[in-house]
């Protein structure tokens, strides 16, 4: 992709392709995020690695004077990485940075990853953080109904997908969906024209290998039987979900299937933001954290899931 289509601020920067296109690379990032170190509590921030019965384990970030004026609000996020790397830990400063900001709990999810662990295994691993939550909420001060779910890239997908399964479920449901560059389109995957020009980040090639190992033994992506739940954008009636918000860089790959989702969900009298920021790639929010662009874009962010938790917006 033509690097004269970053942002200013973005330019002179790498941005690589991500490297999962072979088992080795996926091996080798695997390994690396184990490596990464795990959250730490802080002065202001109490972190606490609860393995879930039959589940995987959780990141529990709390801040220290939580729920000192009564049940508060909570965040279930889920990272990225395609479906087929990605771990807890590497969200680990943004989930303090919500929970300290925002003063809310922020649970963050471990989910398996494919190919080795394809639909509905990660979906149904976010199901059971949801689950735990919602169990545990009121011991922790939180009010269940004041839970939003959100997430990154696959964790976006994997967000949508479960606002959806635990809609057709009933029950107590999510207050918000917060979607970052959601990957929940796998036509997108299928559509070899979007190959050129090779996106920053995360390119169609990549795309394929995710979608392909996501739903390995359930449909090719692109087929006309891939489940909703996998991929939100196959989704007709989404009449009656939680308030989204939806953010993509405009020289993302996602940009076009998240505008579509947004419209969708506008069209069906969903409370829906979408925020596009000219000029930024895949992910810039946390590759390029520091800058003034992500920091705005993730200011407004943050402020929008303040007020639908009615929490205080952050200053």
């Amino acid at each position: 992709m033509d690097a004269s289509l970053l942002a200013p601020e973005l330019a002179g920067r790498k941005w690589p392709a991500a490297p999962v296109g072979s088992r080795p690379g996926r091996a080798l990032v695997r390994a690396a995020m184990h490596l990464m170190p795990k959250a730490r509590s802080s002065t202001t921030v109490r972190v606490e690695r609860i393995e879930i019965h039959g589940g995987q384990p959780v990141d529990v970030f709390t801040p220290v004077r939580f729920g000192a004026d009564g049940p508060d609000a909570a965040l279930l996020w889920i990272h990225g990485g395609g479906m087929v790397i990605g771990a807890s830990a590497q969200d680990a400063d943004r989930c303090t940075q919500i929970a300290e900001e925002l003063g809310i709990t922020v649970v963050s999810a471990e989910y398996r990853l494919a190919p080795e662990h394809p639909y509905p295994a990660p979906l149904d691993d976010v199901a059971g953080a949801w689950g735990w939550l919602q169990r545990h909420a009121v011991e922790r001060g939180i009010d269940p109904e004041r839970v939003a779910i959100g997430g990154q890239s696959a964790g976006g997908g994997l967000a949508a997908g479960l606002v959806l399964r635990l809609h057709d479920l009933g029950g107590v449901q999510p207050a918000a969906q917060w979607l970052y560059c959601p990957m929940i389109d796998d036509r997108t995957a299928a559509d070899r024209t979007r190959d050129e020009p090779e996106h920053f980040v995360w390119t169609n090639r990549a795309n394929l290998v995710g979608w392909g190992a996501y739903l390995r033994g359930v449909a090719e992506a692109g087929a006309s039987d891939v489940p909703a739940y996998a991929a939100p954008s196959r989704r007709t009636d989404l009449a009656g979900l939680p308030p989204a918000w939806i953010g993509v860089g405009d020289i993302d790959l996602f940009a076009a299937e998240d505008r579509a989702y947004a419209e969708a969900l506008a069209a069906a009298g969903v409370d829906t933001s979408f925020v596009v920021v000219p000029g930024a790639p895949h992910g810039f929010e946390s590759l390029a954290g520091t800058t003034s662009l992500a920091r705005d874009y993730d200011a407004g962010a943050r402020a929008w899931l303040a007020e639908r938790l009615a929490v205080p917006s952050p200053t």
